[in-house]
């Protein structure tokens, strides 16, 4: 399974509390988690927490354009890709100009009108995330009967939107989008559906990173949660998972291993 580095190149991160703002420190931090065993870094430049300010593509692409030009360049020579956290069809592409290989839009298409056909025309894989309303209202759309037959019914007529658009289907990575519009429980039940997803026929992500479902169980500040983020990853790699999103790489890296090297060990005794 692969992991994903997040690098938030923003002042208000609700995990990080903007601690890589600076291009030159959202560089050595990259660098860190390639270090730890991250196979995809995820650069954002726009925090989507609670009362989060919108931006331009420009000012977007004035945080992060550095940052993904220098990690791009590096992470070729590293067999690292670098994926960009956005929904600006414009940064979308500026940064596969700039060296991006992936495009995390954590709407799914549906905040810029011009995203689906912009990806058509680059060389890039597309994450399509669910969610439902927009970045502001999206917790009035919360409520459930069934939440995982909603949520993946909903990614599946996603999907076909981004498909009709003119992106191929193997370029499209489908992430069921904790936290967005979801309230805690359901969280956990799309974790343990996982293998629903899987047959949808594409590659899946998960972003439980620190989010507030496990702060829910744990406590804590947003780091203390980075146990229970790595427990889920190793259960994910279990499940086949393409990849997982997650603020502290190393700690992934080693819970991967070791639900690896405990499902080997339980083959080897069958």
């Amino acid at each position: 399974m692969k992991i994903m580095g997040i690098v938030n190149v923003t002042p208000d991160s609700f995990s990080d509390g903007g601690s890589w703002a600076d291009p030159a420190a959202a560089i050595a931090h990259g660098r860190e988690l390639m270090d730890q065993g991250a196979t995809i870094l995820d650069i954002g430049g726009e925090s989507t927490r609670p009362g989060f300010t919108p931006l331009t593509p420009k000012q977007e692409w004035e945080r992060i354009g550095e940052v993904v030009r220098v990690l791009s360049a590096e992470g070729n020579k590293r067999g690292v890709q670098v994926s960009v956290d956005t929904y600006h069809a414009d940064t979308a592409r500026w940064s596969v100009e700039a060296g991006a290989h992936i495009v995390n839009d954590v709407t799914g298409g549906l905040a810029d009108p011009e995203m689906l056909s912009t990806v058509a025309g680059l060389d890039c894989d597309y994450i399509l995330q669910h969610m439902r309303g927009d970045l502001v209202t999206m917790d009035q759309y919360a409520t459930y009967t069934d939440v995982v037959a909603e949520v993946f019914a909903e990614l599946k007529e996603a999907r076909d939107r981004a498909v009709s658009a003119g992106i191929a289907r193997e370029r499209i990575i489908l992430d069921p989008g904790l936290g967005f519009a979801k309230p805690g429980e359901e969280n956990w039940v799309i974790l343990r559906a996982i293998d629903e997803l899987n047959d949808l026929g594409h590659r899946v992500l998960i972003g439980q990173s620190r989010k507030r479902f496990i702060g829910d169980l744990v406590g804590g500040v947003p780091t203390d949660r980075d146990v229970p983020t790595a427990v889920i990853s190793g259960y994910l790699a279990l499940h086949n998972v393409w990849a997982t999103r997650v603020h502290n790489v190393a700690a992934s890296v080693a819970a991967v291993a070791t639900a690896l090297k405990l499902q080997e060990s339980a083959m080897d005794l069958a």
